[in-house]
């Protein structure tokens, strides 16, 4: 929570010396009469809990913090979508997603996950896709029609290398102009790749390129340093991922990385990415909050003020 006029909070220390000046006025002495008829009068008058009459100053006190604070303009922050933003969702096909090391196998999590991103996102985010092994294979354009990224997930068969960059420069171009002629909306990559570049262009200058035009690339390095994978010939070849390039990628366009070793959390990833993406943090002031709880809290104590001891204040 923020404030926007922060100097007001000032006034709150009000509060401890209103605290100081009851509890001093508790202290006072009481002057006492003598009545021989005390013992008879006790069985007359009820008695009442000692806590109940400090109950109203107690409510006066939070409803003063609740006033003074709502003088501050208290502000809380909120997630609101953002209108025609759009989304590439690229993903690595190349061999080395065949490796075992994530359950049930790399390419099937990879698809996994990306169904769930697409099943997160806000149905007004336009998202396009782009699937990549040693050539871009597929790009589709951004759009409103979420079906049409989710067959480019659907179609995906791991074979061949990684040619990251032509990936990323693919998105970029799809992403860089608005087709609507207007000025370019909000926009976002998630790249997820199991391996480094081994064919094609370098990512680093790509992402530098996407840094300019303010599109975050949200990078996703996905396996272990045990995956392997079956060659012609029956030989095994490791495939460990590449998160360095990835994590350079993500920092030098301005995005996030996240380095998973299995299908649930690269799940939890794609979802949280989906509710993240198409959604923008705005302030919005809760002033009116704070003045109605402490007008209440200043009911509060007048209520039992009157109620328990007949009088105000």
């Amino acid at each position: 929570m923020s404030f926007a006029a922060p100097l007001f909070l000032l006034a709150l220390l009000a509060v401890p010396l209103a605290l100081f000046a009851y509890l001093r006025g508790q202290r006072r002495p009481q002057y006492l009469v003598r009545f021989p008829g005390v013992s008879t009068l006790q069985g007359l008058v009820a008695t009442s809990p000692a806590w109940r009459r400090h109950v109203p100053a107690a409510l006066f006190l939070l409803a003063l913090v609740a006033l003074l604070t709502a003088l501050a303009r208290p502000q809380t922050s909120v997630a609101v979508a953002v209108q025609q933003a759009r989304v590439m969702l690229v993903t690595d096909a190349s061999g080395s997603m065949r490796a075992v090391d994530v359950s049930p196998d790399r390419i099937r999590a990879a698809q996994g996950a990306a169904r769930r991103f697409l099943d997160e996102v806000p149905e007004g985010l336009e998202v396009g896709a782009v699937s990549f092994s040693d050539v871009v294979q597929t790009t589709e354009s951004p759009t409103a029609d979420h079906s049409r990224a989710r067959a480019v997930v659907d179609g995906l068969v791991a074979d061949g290398g990684t040619a990251t960059g032509d990936a990323l420069a693919s998105a970029l171009d799809a992403l860089r102009k608005n087709p609507d002629g207007g000025p370019r909306p909000p926009s976002a990559i998630v790249l997820l790749s199991d391996g480094r570049r081994t064919v094609g262009q370098d990512p680093i200058p790509i992402a530098r390129e996407a840094a300019r035009l303010k599109i975050p690339i949200f990078t996703v390095s996905l396996g272990t340093d045990e995956g392997r994978v079956t060659v012609p010939g029956g030989a095994e070849l490791a495939v460990p991922p590449d998160p360095i390039t990835m994590r350079r990628v993500a920092q030098l366009s301005g995005g996030q990385t996240f380095e998973v070793a299995d299908a649930d959390e690269l799940e939890s990833i794609y979802e949280r990415l989906g509710t993240r993406i198409g959604t923008k943090r705005e302030k919005r002031e809760i002033t009116v909050g704070f003045a109605a709880g402490g007008l209440l809290l200043l009911v509060g104590a007048a209520v039992t003020r009157l109620r328990w001891t007949g009088r105000l204040p």
